[in-house]
């Protein structure tokens, strides 16, 4: 906590504690329900069919659902870092997809969302899919003591994460920068460059895995007969079992909400909560599993439903529903075949993952960076609205801090738009413009009306196993999203002058490092 303590130490005076307006009273609870590659068309609120999702549903009638919010960016890593500092992730170098053993791309001297929570009186908490790098150092991490870096040092007073994803190593969950669970018998080691001797690997011994085939890749380490990214050793009983991945996130995240017994304080409080649903690899607890006729794809969708239905019932059951503010949403785009073999594009059959758009997750098409996107809140929403208003996962950031009365410290999330009025349903004023960025970094541009893809390098289809239409051409593309939301017709040609404007817009936006 060294840097964190010095960090904000040197703010001015006039930037903490300092505020923009009236704070309501009572501060509501706020919750940011983060779901992983879950698309828009996947929740039957947003027009899915084969598979029915009651309670997201519910949550949708109770407050405002969204139909243009965008992620920061069509993959995790930055779309994440985008939400948690309110940067564009493309000013930034190592916002790729992390390692598992990547450093904490987050740095301590950055002043986080969790931070802007904290100074506002909140207590702050992370739970369930993290990936965003731990530790000081990449591929240097003691997973066998105390994490040199880990939340607590970007403002989050709790965390019980998933260091990386479901797919890569290492297995199990961190506590409070400490593995948990931890087994002093069976001591961890991770790399991503070797194996460990005498391990077995997918790619090998393809008959020690009992749960999940690879399709492509994932065939390094075992565990819990599924293939991983990466190699691993040791772990013992701190090893997760993926059936119980949404079990194990929602426990801990209920214990948040509850709160420590015998608290003297009344905070709320403030909880990242990321799901590991519908990411791969997709094995749903034996509740849900054959459930959906869509398969394991399907059957995570439901386990991820009724995983907000927990969540809403534990708050009703301590008083908090109706004055705690929940955004429901996901980090990027669909993806079926990621990378197992669970079926997935055979059993989807008619149901369209990315609803309405083109693309999907790592794409520059709409489906990328087109997400759900629902905001509850009892006691000042109204009921059953639905706003068509244009922003970004980046624009959370400076909204909460106009809602709870926070002055942001200079510097801080320089991309971040103050949107609480469409956010509350008040307004469906739009952002000016939304900026997202596609898997090779290239740099789209969404308004209202238009979407603008800046030229890139690239195939036109990721090479490395989905059947995903990447977006990426050597020369710009234009289309009239009023015309037609699936990005079919270029129209760039016909329209040079505003192609040169939204370039020059992304070009600025590259050389800005101030808001």
């Amino acid at each position: 906590m060294r840097h964190r303590n010095f960090f904000l130490a040197a703010l001015p005076l006039a930037a903490v504690g300092a505020t923009a307006q009236k704070a309501p009273s009572p501060m509501p609870n706020v919750i940011v329900l983060l779901a992983d590659d879950l698309g828009y068309g996947d929740l039957s609120c947003y027009g899915a069919t084969r598979v029915v999702t009651p309670n997201v549903d519910a949550l949708a009638r109770s407050g405002v659902r969204f139909t243009d919010v965008h992620a920061c960016a069509s993959t995790s890593t930055p779309s994440r870092y985008g939400l948690l500092t309110g940067e564009y992730p493309f000013r930034r170098q190592g916002t790729n997809v992390a390692a598992g053993n990547a450093g904490m791309i987050i740095k301590p001297s950055q002043y986080t969302i969790a931070d802007m929570f904290r100074q506002a009186g909140y207590r702050t908490g992370a739970v369930g899919k993290w990936h965003l790098g731990l530790g000081s150092k990449t591929g240097m991490q003691d997973w066998n003591g105390v994490l040199d870096e880990h939340l607590a040092d970007i403002g989050f007073d709790y965390s019980y994460i998933m260091a990386a994803t479901a797919d890569r190593v290492p297995c199990v969950f961190i506590e409070n920068g400490r593995v948990a669970n931890f087994d002093a018998e069976a001591p961890i080691e991770v790399s991503y460059e070797k194996n460990f001797p005498g391990e077995p690997t997918a790619r090998e011994h393809p008959e020690l895995l009992t749960k999940q085939r690879s399709s492509h890749g994932h065939d390094q380490a075992i565990v819990n007969g599924i293939g991983r990214i990466g190699y691993m050793k040791g772990g013992g009983r701190a090893l997760w079992k993926d059936e119980n991945l949404a079990d194990s996130i929602l426990s801990h995240a209920i214990a948040f909400i509850k709160g420590e017994k015998g608290r003297a304080d009344d905070k709320p409080f403030f909880l990242y909560l990321c799901t590991n649903d519908v990411h791969v690899p997709r094995y749903p607890h034996e509740r849900f599993r054959g459930k959906s006729p869509m398969g394991l794809r399907g059957d995570a969708i439901l386990q991820f439903d009724w995983t907000v239905g927990q969540i809403m019932d534990a708050l009703r059951q301590a008083g908090l529903e109706e004055n705690t503010l929940i955004v429901l949403t996901s980090d990027n785009g669909p993806v079926l075949d990621d990378g197992y073999d669970d079926q997935a594009l055979r059993l989807a059959a008619t149901h369209r993952a990315g609803g309405p758009f083109r693309g999907a997750k790592y794409s520059a098409y709409e489906a990328g960076t087109a997400v759900p996107f629902i905001v509850s809140w009892k006691a000042h929403i109204g009921k059953g609205k639905v706003s068509e208003a244009l922003f970004s996962l980046n624009d959370l950031f400076r909204s909460f801090s106009r809602l709870l009365g926070v002055e942001l410290p200079e510097h801080a999330a320089p991309d971040s738009r103050n949107m609480l009025p469409a956010l509350l349903g008040k307004s469906r004023k739009s952002a000016p413009y939304v900026l997202t960025m596609p898997n090779n970094r290239s740099v789209n541009l969404r308004t209202k009306k238009w979407k603008y893809i800046e030229p890139s390098d690239g195939k036109p289809m990721i090479t490395w196993g989905p059947r995903i239409e990447t977006g990426y051409r050597p020369v710009p593309q234009l289309f009239d999203m009023e015309k037609s939301a699936y990005e079919a017709e270029d129209v760039a040609k016909q329209h040079p002058s505003l192609v040169r404007q939204f370039q020059k817009i992304i070009d600025d936006e590259r050389l800005r490092t101030d808001k």
